[in-house]
C-alpha cells in the first residue's frame, strides 16, 4: 500500500491527489502539513478526489496527502451523553479547554475522555455463549442513562474473560471473547463504527405506540409512532427550532441526539447555552443528562455539515442498540442539502432540479430510512425517531428538498407564515399537515380514550368545514350565515384557541398528557353535537354565546393542571348542567 500522495489541484474543500492509486472510496486520509481530515469520494487511475472537514486555506499542490486506511469511523463508548461534538466527533468543550474559542486546523482532540474512570459492573460469566450485541457489563453513564458495554457487532464465541467490578478506562481490555476459529478479540468500553454504515440489528416491527410530545396539535391530530420519520417546513421565523426545543424537552424518548446542521451561529449558541439550563420534566436533572449535541454552523467547514447527519444518527443507533428509544432531531436538513449542493458543483457534477446534485433524494432517503422499532440483536426492544426541519426559501414547499422529504417520511407538520404572524405556536397548519401513522397508534390511544377516532375525525371534519365557510364569510359577511354554520365558526374558533394552540412560556399550558388531550377533544366534541341539537330545536346562537362554559373550555389548557384531572371534571359538569338547561327551555 502506498501511503502517501501529492495535491495537484485544490478548489475549496475539494482537493486532488496524485499517488493514491490504492485509495478506498470514503477512505480517510490526511491532508497537508497540518494533516487536515479529508475523505476520498472519488478515485480516477491513482488519481483521488477528497472532500476535506475543515478550512483548507494556505494548502498548496505538491503537498502531501497521507491515506490512514480506515473509513470515517466515530468512537461510541461512555462519554457521549452530554458532550457537544462538531460534525467530525470533535468534541467542542475539550477542544475549547485546550484551544481558546477557536478550533484550530488539524486539531485532533479524542471524541471520548480517555483520562476518565467510568465504574463498570459485569453483566455476564466467564465461559458463556457471546453473540454480536451481548450485553457485558453496564456503566452508570448518567443519572438515568445505563450504558450497556455490548459485544461489538461481529464478536462471537466464547467469553474467556471478563473483568472483576471496578473503575476503567475505556482503553482498557474488559473482555475477551475466542471465536470458532480459536481467534481471540480483546473488547473494550468503546466501538468503532463507520458513519456511512448503518448499524445491524435483529429484526425490524411495526410501530404502535405514539412518540408522545405533549403537543396537542400533534398527539392528537397529527402523532408520529416512537420509532417513525416527520418533517417540520416552514419559512424562516415561523418556528422550527422551538418546535424542535419543545420536541427534545417533553418528547418520551430516552435520549435525544440533537444535531445543529448548517443554522446560523448565534441561534446554535442560544442551543448551546440553553440546553444545558433546562430541567428534564421526568427527571428534574439537566436535560444534557441525556443529550448528545451536533454542532456544525453555517460558517464551519460545508464538507463537514454534509456527514455531521450522519454522525448524528450512527449515535442515535448505538444507543438503540442497549435498547433505548432515541429521538433524532436535525436542524436542518435543507442546509445539510445546501452542502451537497455546494461540493456537486465544486466537483462539477451535472446538477438537477434547482442545482441539486441527482443523488439527494437516495441521500435522503439514507438518512431517513435509519429510523424504526426494531428488535436488537441482544433481544431487546429499541427505536430511532427521526425529525427533520426543511428550511424551503420563501417557505415553497414545492421546492426539491421538500419535495424529496415527503417521499421518505409519513408525518408531515407544515408551518404556516399566516398562523405564526399571528402568534399562533405552535405555527403547524391542520390543513397543510397530515400523518400516516394515525392508524397504527390508534390502539394506544383508545386506551386512553375508547372513543378517540371518532372524536379526532369529528374535529378535524369541523376545521375542514370551517375552511370553506370562511371562503362564504369573506364574500358576505358572516351574518347571512344560518346559526348551524355560524356554529362550526365558533367551535372552530374555541378549538384553535383551546386547543391547536399551545403556551411554551405557561407552566401549565407548555405540556399537555394524553389523558388531558383526550379530555379536551371529548368536551370541545360533545359541546358541539349538544348545541346542534339545541340550534335544531330552534334556540338562536346568540343564547348559546352567551354560555359561560364556552370560556371554561377555551381557558382549560392553562387552568387545568395535568394531575388535577377533578378540575377539567366539574368543567364537564358546568358545561352539561347549562346546556341541559338551555335545551329544557326549547323543549
Amino acid at each position: 500500500m502506498n501511503p502517501h500522495g501529492t495535491i495537484t489541484r485544490i478548489s475549496g474543500p475539494i482537493v486532488q491527489a496524485s499517488g493514491l492509486a490504492d485509495a478506498m472510496m470514503y477512505e480517510v486520509v490526511e491532508v497537508g502539513p497540518t494533516q487536515l481530515i479529508g475523505e476520498a469520494i472519488r478515485v480516477e487511475g491513482d488519481v483521488a478526489t477528497i472532500q476535506v472537514y475543515e478550512d483548507t486555506t494556505g494548502l498548496k499542490p505538491g503537498q502531501a496527502v497521507r491515506r490512514t486506511g480506515a473509513p470515517l469511523s466515530l468512537s461510541l463508548g461512555p462519554g457521549l451523553i452530554g458532550n457537544i461534538y462538531d460534525g467530525i466527533q470533535r468534541p467542542l468543550p475539550a477542544i475549547a479547554a485546550v484551544s481558546g474559542w477557536a478550533i484550530k486546523r488539524g486539531e485532533k482532540v479524542p471524541p471520548l475522555d480517555e483520562d476518565k474512570r467510568w465504574h463498570f459492573a459485569p453483566a455476564a460469566e466467564r465461559g458463556a455463549a457471546v453473540e454480536p450485541g451481548a450485553i457485558l457489563g453496564t456503566v452508570q453513564e448518567a443519572h438515568s442513562i445505563e450504558h450497556r458495554v455490548m459485544a461489538p457487532p461481529g464478536a462471537s464465541g466464547q467469553l474467556m474473560h471478563l473483568v472483576a467490578e471496578g473503575d476503567y478506562t475505556i482503553r482498557e481490555v474488559v473482555a475477551v471473547v475466542k471465536d470458532a476459529a480459536g481467534a481471540e478479540r480483546k473488547v473494550q468500553m468503546f466501538q468503532r463504527w463507520p458513519v456511512r454504515d448503518a448499524r445491524p440489528y435483529g429484526a425490524r416491527h411495526a410501530a404502535t405506540s405514539p412518540l408522545v410530545t405533549g403537543q396537542r396539535v400533534i398527539d392528537t391530530f397529527f402523532p408520529i409512532a416512537r420509532g417513525g420519520a416527520a418533517c417540520i417546513p416552514g419559512g424562516f421565523g415561523t418556528g422550527k427550532t422551538m418546535t424542535q426545543h419543545a420536541l427534545a424537552k417533553w418528547c418520551n424518548a430516552d435520549i435525544i441526539v440533537y444535531i445543529g446542521c448548517g443554522e446560523r451561529g448565534n441561534e446554535m449558541t442560544d442551543v448551546l447555552t440553553e440546553f444545558p439550563e433546562i430541567v428534564d420534566p421526568r427527571t428534574g436533572r439537566p436535560l444534557m443528562e441525556r443529550t448528545v449535541l451536533i454542532a456544525n454552523t453555517s460558517n464551519m467547514p460545508v464538507a463537514a455539515r454534509e456527514v455531521s447527519i450522519c454522525t448524528g444518527i450512527t449515535i442515535a443507533e448505538y444507543y438503540r442498540d442497549m435498547g433505548y428509544h432515541v429521538g433524532v432531531l436535525a436542524d436542518s436538513t435543507s442546509r445539510w442539502a445546501e452542502a451537497l449542493r455546494e461540493l456537486a458543483a465544486r466537483l462539477e457534477e451535472m446538477p438537477a432540479e434547482e442545482g441539486f446534485p441527482a443523488y439527494l433524494p437516495s441521500r435522503l432517503a439514507s438518512f431517513y430510512e435509519r429510523a424504526g422499532a426494531v428488535q436488537t440483536l441482544n433481544g431487546q426492544e429499541g427505536s430511532i425517531s427521526i425529525i427533520g426541519a426543511v428550511s424551503p426559501p420563501g417557505g415553497d414547499f414545492s421546492e426539491p428538498v421538500t419535495q424529496h422529504t415527503r417521499r421518505f417520511i409519513r408525518c408531515f407538520w407544515a408551518l404556516d407564515t399566516t398562523l405564526a404572524n399571528a402568534r399562533h405556536y405552535p405555527a403547524i397548519h391542520w390543513l397543510h399537515s397530515y400523518s400516516e401513522y394515525v392508524e397504527d397508534v390508534t390502539e394506544w390511544w383508545q386506551q386512553v380514550e375508547p372513543q378517540w377516532p371518532r372524536l379526532r375525525q369529528q374535529l378535524m371534519e369541523l376545521l375542514q368545514r370551517e375552511d370553506q365557510l370562511q371562503q362564504i364569510v369573506k364574500l358576505v359577511g358572516p351574518d347571512v350565515l344560518p346559526d348551524s354554520h355560524r356554529l362550526v365558526l365558533l367551535v372552530a374558533e374555541m378549538t384553535k384557541n383551546g386547543f391547536l394552540q399551545q403556551n411554551a412560556f405557561d407552566e401549565v399550558d407548555m405540556y399537555a398528557t394524553p389523558a388531558k388531550q383526550a379530555g379536551l377533544l371529548r368536551l370541545l366534541v360533545e359541546f358541539y353535537e349538544r348545541a346542534c341539537r339545541i340550534i335544531d330545536k330552534g334556540a338562536p346562537l346568540v343564547r348559546i354565546r352567551e354560555l359561560s362554559c364556552i370560556q371554561d373550555l377555551v381557558r382549560a389548557r392553562s387552568t387545568v393542571p395535568n394531575d388535577k384531572p377533578e378540575q377539567l371534571a366539574a368543567i364537564e359538569e358546568r358545561m352539561r348542567s347549562q346546556l341541559d338547561a338551555l335545551e329544557r327551555s326549547y323543549a
